[in-house]
């Protein structure tokens, strides 16, 4: 009998470290891909029309300013910001 511990155990070959990482593939169920991408997109549509809305009601005041950033790069922001947020909920539902 040999006094030294069992090593057998903590060899591991990169081999199966690649299996297992292979096989560990993360999958997410049904509903979290609905919930997660009706987040997004519905975050989308209203971050779209609350911010057109303010937009509109405070037009005056925004011409009137002195920033360059009038009415059309505002706009341009809102529907980027919006149009991002709805394209990560069609990614979050096909992927």
């Amino acid at each position: 009998m040999s006094s030294q511990p069992d090593n057998r155990s903590w060899d591991i070959q990169q081999k199966d470290a690649k299996q297992a990482l292979a096989e560990d593939k993360y999958d997410d169920c049904l509903s979290c891909r609905v919930t997660g991408s009706a987040a997004f997109v519905g975050l989308g549509i209203y971050s779209y029309y609350t911010g057109m809305s303010n937009l509109r009601k405070q037009e005056k005041m925004i011409m009137q300013g002195p920033s360059k950033y009038k009415m059309g790069s505002r706009q341009l922001g809102i529907a980027s910001i919006s149009a991002t947020l709805i394209g990560m909920g069609i990614w979050r539902a096909l992927n």
